[in-house]
């Protein structure tokens, strides 16, 4: 799986890597620079550790990240039987990757759920997509809400397939209820990378909604997520 000819990515010598200049060895230009002075596609190399015969390690990781439109989140979905798909990607070396883009998710949930409180939609988003961002399947969570609108934690409520979950608004609010939510707010993904609600969204948000009322436990949202972007049925009118 090479580049196609019209790619903008400059050609890569393909002599051994110690041969090159200090500037185009990415271990050495970690050490000598710093990490922000290398490009994805070094850094990707230096987790790659190697490349083949005919192509560098900086090669093979601009052919994996091509192969994504270089969008890393796009690339945190591959698993390891989708990596070794590429020549010079055995399973080692794709369970490198996927540990590595593993870890980045962790420390952006780690600091996501520092957050004590949420007062807009896009502190769901920051908090959520961790989660659910870069799933090839839906979920649906509930974080539940003290009177002060700080969290009391994230709920996973249901797993699905690629087209959908089932919401039960029993479930919802019993777990709301054991952990003694004030309010709460509705989350699932969109793994299409498409936040737009479906019908079935729209209906499940109706009866949480009405539910909430009669428990006087109100919800306050429910924001779907994708890879980059979100849809909040508050911030629409909707809810």
């Amino acid at each position: 799986m090479n580049p196609p000819a019209s790619s903008s990515y400059p050609s890569v010598s393909l002599r051994g890597i110690k041969t090159w200049a200090e500037d185009d060895r990415p271990r050495e230009k970690l050490l000598s620079k710093s990490r922000k002075a290398l490009s994805d596609a070094e850094l990707l190399a230096i987790v790659i550790g190697s490349g083949t015969a005919d192509c560098s390690a900086v090669e093979l990781s601009r052919t994996i990240l091509h192969s994504v439109s270089n969008n890393l989140s796009e690339l945190a979905r591959l698993g390891v039987a989708e990596l070794v798909r590429f020549k010079g990607i055995g399973k080692a070396k794709a369970s490198n990757i996927v540990a590595v883009m593993e870890l980045g998710r962790r420390r952006r949930l780690s600091e996501s759920l520092q957050r004590s409180s949420i007062t807009s939609s896009r502190d769901v988003f920051e908090i959520m997509q961790p989660l659910l961002g870069e799933l090839a399947f839906e979920e649906f969570w509930i974080i539940a809400l003290n009177r002060g609108n700080r969290i009391i934690r994230p709920v996973c409520i249901s797993e699905g397939s690629v087209s959908g979950t089932v919401a039960d608004p029993k479930k919802i609010f019993k777990l709301a209820l054991e952990e003694n939510a004030s309010a709460l707010i509705l989350c699932h993904n969109h793994p299409s990378g498409q936040p737009k609600p479906s019908p079935n969204d729209s209906h499940i948000t109706k009866q949480c909604r009405e539910a909430g009322k009669v428990l006087d436990l109100p919800v306050l949202d429910h924001v779907i997520i994708a890879a980059e972007s979100y849809f909040s049925f508050a911030d629409e009118g909707m809810l």
